[in-house]
């Protein structure tokens, strides 16, 4: 009976996760199936309850670092990044508090901001 129990639980998370999408309670969902194979066989339940918690914080421990770095590679890079660092010819002004500046690099024109917030580059 407590299979049951354990699958509806795990169905719960398994929502939860779906509708957060933030890596939330994946971890629970595998250990509920976990803890359900083990009512199959007629574990106790107490012992039910060690192996819900026990697998639970084990796939978090082993898969959430490798779950983290999964999902933040699908930052999406674009082209200025390979302009950092180099020089350009400064075509007008840059003034943040005007929000004003242009800068010509690699033969292309770009608006302008200076690192620093009261810093005119002329």
């Amino acid at each position: 009976m407590y299979a049951v129990y354990w699958l509806i639980a795990s169905a719960v998370f398994l929502l939860v996760e779906i509708m957060t999408l933030g890596l939330t309670s994946i971890w629970f969902a595998g250990g509920a199936v976990v803890a359900a194979i083990a009512a199959l066989f007629g574990v106790p339940f107490l012992v039910q309850m060690l192996i819900f918690i026990v697998v639970t914080c084990l796939l978090f421990a082993l898969t959430r670092p490798v779950a983290k770095r999964y999902l933040n590679s699908r930052v999406q890079k674009t082209n200025t990044d390979a302009l950092i660092g180099q020089t350009a010819l400064v075509k007008e002004t840059i003034n943040n508090m005007e929000s004003k500046g242009l800068v010509q690099l690699n033969g292309q024109d770009w608006t302008a901001r200076s690192f620093e917030a009261g810093e005119i580059i002329p």
